[in-house]
Order: C-alpha cells, then structure tokens, then sequence
C-alpha cells in the first residue's frame, strides 16, 4: 500500500528483554535494526533507553522522520499513548505512563502506539497474507476476493488483532483480546493456558511424566520430528493439545468476523504438529437439542498452505440460478468458506509493518 511512499517512520519492537529500534521507508528498512535491553523494570531506565534507541535511529537518517509508531505491550489506552496496568513484562509501567506523549516532546513529531497483535493482523492484511491471498485467487481466476482478517500470536502469550474492510479494529477501549477466552476444554481457566509456551511446556510435561523438564518449545518440537532424545508422543500431543485449544478459540471469532486467519508468532514453527489438530476443531461438529447437527464455523475452513486445499478454495462451487419470471439465468459461488495460513513475514516483520503503515494512515486523515 505504500510501497511508493518515501516518508520515513521510526519504528520498535518492544520486548520485555530487548527494544529493537529501526526505521521504514516505501515499505522496507532502511537501517540495520538496533538493540538495546529494556531495562523493563526501572522506568526511568527504561524511558531513557527507549529515548536512546530512537536518537540512535534518527542519527543515521538522512532526512527527518514524520512520525513514530510501535508495539508496547497493554493494556493500556492506545490512542492517548498511555500505558498502565498489569504489565508482566514492563512491571515499572504498571501505575501508568503517558509514553506516547512523553515522546513527542522530546522529539517533536506524531506517536502511535498500539497493540502488538493489532499490528500484526493489520501488516498482515496490508503487506502480508491478505494481499497475497487476494493475488492467487485472481491468478487462479476466481473473483473472490477478502477485506477481512483475524491476526493471531502463538508465544508467550496468545494474542490477537482484527481487521475490517482494510481497517483496524481497535475497539473502544482499546481492548480487542483474545487470551482471557475461556479454555475449551479447562472449566474457568483462561485460553492462554492451552495456547503459550508455557502450554507445550506444560502438556510435555504431564504426558511425558517429566514435569520439571527444562525444554523450550523448540527442543520439544525436535522431540517431536525425531532429531532429538525424548517422548516423541508426548511432544506431538503438546502441540495437537495447543492446536485444539487454539481453534476452538478461533472458530469463535472466524464465526464473528467471516475473514481469513493467519498466525504467527515464535511457537508456529511447530505448525506441521499444530495445524490439522486445529484444523480439525475448526471443522467439528455441535448440535441442538432436537439432535440436528451444525458445523463449529459455519463457512468451510482450508489450509492456505496447502497447494490441493488452495486450489479447491478458489473454485468454490459455481451454481446457476434462473431468474424468476425470465429466461435469464446467473452463476453465483454457493460455498461460502474461509482460509487460515502462517505468516510468511514472521510476527516482528509483520508487526513493524503494520505499525509503519498505521502512522502513514492517521496522517493521511
């Protein structure tokens, strides 16, 4: 969308252990990203730090940057740039801080701030799965064609963003969540507990018998394909576990919000143990009392990433209709449906991006 553009925004990617500092222009970065530690737990260390990175960034541009936009952990009040609340990983943010305009003092341009899950679904649906999507159907000669989409993060935590007809859904209280769902399968437990790494950590642990296991996500996924010593089952159960838990809490929304769904996030470079177990919730079955069946989603789901799944999502099924009254007939596509996909960019990519081009947005209002 703004591949064209040769404004420059400032970005970062705001992690509890590393700030990452770069710089967009036309789409691409200009700069080799910068790294510093949080210092998450001294504010003034902190804010300093973040202070740091961004004249760090700005010394090594040729002209002046037109805005600031990133990620920060919340909750917190996006559009006023004010952050506060329970932060694991900013504990020194927890009383509330007015970081949005505490920078544009100190730096004189505009500052958007916004949910890391929320810019990933909108780099996503900008510069990312969406387009590309949209682009293979045309190849393929379909005219369907998505404006919608739900962007999820498999990490340390499961969070979500949601874009509608091209533009972000922020809600009205800046609020759009996912992880405090509740648990498919857990009664009063929170979804997050199935769909994190701590989940895998832990479902490893139970099947395995080994619960004090030191193992990440990785080292259990190479369990599980093999290459590693370990309880092979027990690591694939650790992902087919997450992967259920995660589409049942998907269905919910993909059933809302009728858009593609893509995920990203470290934990899906598990995705080959994750996906059909997902795929497979999606595609499930309820019922009435009267003892009808009814699908979970009500628009067939496909894995994008398969090439014989993509192809029969662009077909659809074509039926003709004849006009009443007339002899005039119309083809119409009678299967409504929905597809999910990995990010191709990677979460930090696609959340930079959506955060460069939401600056560029708010300033074209």
């Amino acid at each position: 969308m703004y591949s064209n553009d040769k404004r420059i925004v400032i970005t970062l990617d705001a992690g509890g252990t590393n700030l990452v500092f770069s710089a967009m222009k036309a789409g691409k970065f200009i700069i080799d990203p910068i790294s510093l530690p949080s210092n998450a737990h001294d504010l003034d260390k902190c804010l300093a730090t973040i202070v740091s990175g961004f004249e760090q960034v700005i010394s090594q541009l040729d002209e002046k940057p037109v805005a600031i936009s990133f990620a920060f952990p919340g909750p917190a009040d996006y559009p006023r740039g004010i952050i506060g609340g329970y932060l694991p990983n900013f504990p020194s943010f927890r009383d509330g801080v007015a970081l949005g305009p505490f920078l544009e003092d100190k730096f004189g341009i505009p500052v958007f701030i916004n949910n890391d899950g929320d810019l990933f679904a909108y780099g996503e649906a900008l510069g990312g799965v969406l387009p590309e999507v949209n682009a293979r159907l045309r190849e393929l000669g379909s005219n369907k064609q998505y404006k919608n989409l739900i962007g999820y993060t498999f990490g340390t935590g499961f969070g979500v963003g949601v874009v509608i007809d091209g533009r972000l859904n922020r809600g009205d209280n800046s609020c759009v969540e996912t992880f405090c769902l509740p648990h498919s399968t857990m009664p009063g437990i929170i979804v997050e507990e199935g769909v994190s790494i701590r989940a895998v950590q832990r479902v490893y642990g139970e099947k395995s018998g080994d619960k004090e296991h030191n193992l990440t996500p990785r080292d259990i996924c190479e369990i599980a394909d093999g290459i590693r010593p370990g309880n092979v089952e027990a690591a694939k159960e650790a992902f087919a576990t997450m992967g259920r838990t995660a589409g049942a809490a998907i269905a919910t929304a993909v059933t809302l919000t009728d858009g593609l769904v893509v995920l990203g996030g470290g934990v899906t470079a598990a995705s080959r143990w994750i996906m059909l177990a997902l795929l497979n919730e999606m595609r499930s079955k309820l019922h009435t009392l009267g003892g009808d069946e009814v699908n979970l989603v009500q628009m067939k789901v496909y894995d994008l990433d398969n090439a014989e799944e993509f192809a029969l999502f662009a077909k659809g099924e074509v039926s003709t209709v004849k006009v009443y009254g007339s002899e005039r007939t119309v083809e119409y596509d009678t299967q409504k449906r929905v597809g999910i996909a990995i990010s191709r960019m990677g979460a930090s990519q696609a959340i930079c991006m959506g955060a460069y081009s939401f600056a560029l947005s708010e300033l074209d209002k």
